[in-house]
Order: structure tokens, then sequence, then C-alpha cells
């Protein structure tokens, strides 16, 4: 009773502090996840020891698998639906090469450092690699798009990347736990190639994708005609990612390829009924009462359905990052950031990411100050927490579970620091030269 009552008060607390003080710290060169990182420090066993979370522990460990997994789930959602562009190659040509072609050769960089530095073992570099590749989806909203028409190639690349590569990653997690004895590969690789790589991944997409496209039409249709339907967006929302996670995994398919998906395929449906207006256009001003024919409005609905989702799920992102990172300080001893740990994070940041992003991009039409930034915001958090308590609940007595912990943990508070100090002022130096 004493820890819950600790950790709400904590986070209430937080609460009504950034609602108090929000508006000044999006001004300062200091990211919201760092504020609550501090506070979990201050809480966890570098601080006062009031609280701890010990991933030796296995009811600690699925904890954090069931917290980080709901809250990159509703982040992927948020994200698909912030990608209001059509669905063309061409388009989405450098996200799509991030999450891939980036994210081998920063997977591939780390499995040299993990073996040829660390010592560890192929299948524990490669997951290693699977853990710290993905970007996160939750802690990079400062430099993703600003806004539904934000058409930025650094915005837009690196939002897509971090909707995509959270799914992407999961093939080589899988690979590294096969390697380690904890996942059936097949003889030669073949059932990972065919089912974890190939099946996962396409059907995982292609679930997600219908039944956001199904879901939304079917709200559309019932507002429209029958005036139905109408309110609870956050059911909607909550069911609709539910329903698609559920499905992917039922299917042995990515949940979080179907969630990302799924949020994409409702804003196709939004943009295909308004394709030459924003969504704010469409809406103007709401007014405070009859908002109800609004929803049910045959040129509003669509827009009205995916701006309220889109609002409820940045609102509950949010929390989740609160949650998630105050979880993260609590986990922080002084043994985090040995030197392998602080030496593979820094040579993520520093020179394995910024090389991934040159080769993955050449060809693109980018200026340089454009790779540059795509370069530096491979932000780390969440997702990689995710992968860690995946592969810990997975294979409870791997070898090298302790330096995979501190290697995790030591990159994602990096991360925070460097990516969260200078987000808004890089960010704002390159919109002022855009414009």
């Amino acid at each position: 009773m004493t820890v819950l009552a600790i950790w709400a008060l904590v986070i209430g607390g937080l609460m009504v502090t950034m609602g108090l003080i929000g508006s000044v710290v999006k001004r300062l060169p200091i990211s919201p996840s760092a504020l609550y990182l501090l506070f979990g420090v201050a809480l966890g066993p570098i601080g006062a020891g009031m609280i701890t979370l010990d991933l030796h522990d296995p009811g600690h460990v699925r904890l954090l698998e069931i917290v980080t997994e709901v809250a990159v789930l509703i982040s992927l959602f948020g994200v698909g639906l912030r990608l209001r562009v059509r669905m063309a190659l061409s388009i989405w040509r450098m996200p799509i090469q991030l999450a891939s072609v980036a994210m081998v050769l920063t997977i591939a960089g780390l499995c040299a450092v993990g073996v040829g530095w660390l010592g560890l073992p192929l299948g524990a570099a490669i997951l290693a690699g699977a853990i710290l590749a993905p970007t996160d989806p939750v802690l990079a909203s400062d430099v993703q798009m600003a806004n539904t028409e934000d058409r930025d190639i650094v915005r837009f690349g690196l939002t897509g990347e971090g909707g995509l590569n959270d799914g992407t990653a999961f093939p080589f997690a899988m690979l590294g736990l096969g390697l380690l004895g904890y996942h059936e590969l097949g003889p030669g690789l073949t059932r990972w190639i065919a089912v974890d790589l190939v099946w996962a991944t396409l059907g995982g997409l292609g679930i997600g994708a219908a039944l956001g496209l199904l879901a939304s039409k079917t709200i559309l249709a019932l507002r429209m005609r029958f005036h139905e339907a109408v309110g609870l967006e956050s059911h909607f929302t909550l069911g609709l990612i539910g329903v698609a996670y559920g499905a992917a995994l039922l299917a042995s398919t990515y949940g979080f390829l179907a969630v990302f998906a799924a949020g994409v395929a409702m804003r196709q449906v939004e943009r295909e009924e308004n394709p030459n207006r924003s969504p704010e256009e469409v809406l103007g001003a709401l007014p405070a009462k009859g908002l109800e024919q609004i929803a049910t409005h045959e040129n509003k609905a669509a827009a009205y359905l995916t701006q309220t989702v889109s609002e409820f799920s940045f609102d509950v992102e949010r929390l989740a990052e609160l949650c998630v990172t105050l979880l993260i300080g609590t986990m922080l001893t002084r043994a985090t950031f040995s030197v392998p740990a602080l030496g593979t994070a820094l040579l993520l940041i520093l020179l394995i990411r910024p090389l991934s992003v040159y080769l993955s991009t050449i060809g693109m039409r980018l200026r340089p100050a454009q790779r540059r930034l795509t370069a530096w915001f491979g932000i780390r958090g969440i997702g990689s927490l995710y992968y860690l308590a995946y592969s810990l609940a997975h294979a409870p007595d791997m070898a090298h579970a302790d330096l995979l912990l501190q290697i995790t943990l030591c990159t994602v508070v990096v991360s925070i620091v460097l990516h969260g100090s200078t987000a808004t002022p890089l960010m704002a130096r390159y919109q002022r030269v855009r414009q």
C-alpha cells in the first residue's frame, strides 16, 4: 500500500506540475522525459531508495513488459494517425529505408561491437542490436511531424521510421533468441525467414490495415447515414488498438506493425474523404455545442473522427511517457553506467547511427543539414525497454542478461539527455532555415 501511495503521489504531482509549467518547459532545452527521469532517479536506489524495480525478479520483468508494451502500442497508433500522405513508394521511401536498411546496418554495427569488444556470443550480440536499433515513437515527439500537413522530409522520415522499426526489429530479436536456444529457427533458418521475417511482417501490416479501414468506414457509415455511434472516441481508439493487436498475435504476426498500420489506414480514410483540404480547414472552429451535428456531417465526419481519436491517443501517450520514464529512473544504479555500457551507448549514438543513416540515404535528395539531423535524432527509449523486457521474459536464465540490462538502460538515459537537450534548439534553428 505504501508503494502504491508513493506512485499515486508522484505521478499525480508530476501531472499537475506539467499542467502548470508545460508551456515553459517547451521553451527550455530540456525534454519532459528528462524531468520525469530525474524524479525516478530521486526515488530509486541512487536517490532515496523508496521505489526499486528489480529486473532479476520475474514479476518485475513482466510488469515492465506490459507497461512498455501498452505505451508503445498507443504511441504507434498515434504516429500512424499523423501520417496523412498518399500511399506511394516515392513518398514513403525514406521512412522505409530508415526502418529497414538503416536498422539492419545499426544491428550489424552493434553486433560487431558486441562480439568484438564486449565478448558476447553471436546470438546475444544480435539480440543487443535488436533491442537498441529501434528509434522511439514516444520520446521523439519533438522531432516528429508538427501536424498532419507537415511535409518536411526530416520530420516525416523520423516519424515514419519510429512507427515502422518498432515492429521491423522483431525478426532480429527472434533471431538472437533463436541462436541462444530460446526460439525455433528451423533448419538453415528456414522457419525464421518464412515465418518470423516474411509472414509476421507482411501479415501484421495487412491485418492492421484491413481492420483500420473496416472499423473507420463502419463507424463513419453509421454516423453519416443513421446518426448513430456518436461519441466515446476513447472507446473506439483503445478498442481498435486492442483488436488489431490481438488479431495480429493470434495470426502469429507482429502486433506493433498491425497497430501502426491501423492508425495509417484510419488516416487514409479521412484523407480520401477530404483529399484537397486539411482536417482543420474542413472542421473550422468547433462550437461549444452541437458537436453531434459535426460528428455526423457528410463532409466533416471523417475529419472530426480522426481529430478526436488523435487527441485522445496523444494524451494517453504523454501519460505513458511519464510512467515509463519514471520506471527507468527507478531501475538505475551506479553499475548501469559501466564502461562497456557507456561506451556502447556513445558508439551507437555518435558513430553507428550516423553511419547507418548516411549509407541508407545515399541517392536521396537530402541537404547536408537534413541528413545530419536525421542521423543525430535516432532517439532510443521505451521501445528498447520493451524489447529488453521481452527478451528477459523469454530467456530468464540468459547468461548475459545483466550486461544487456546495463547497455539498454545506459543507452536510453544517454539518449534522453543528449537528444532531449538538443531537440528544441536544433529543430527551432532548422525551422528558421527552412522558412
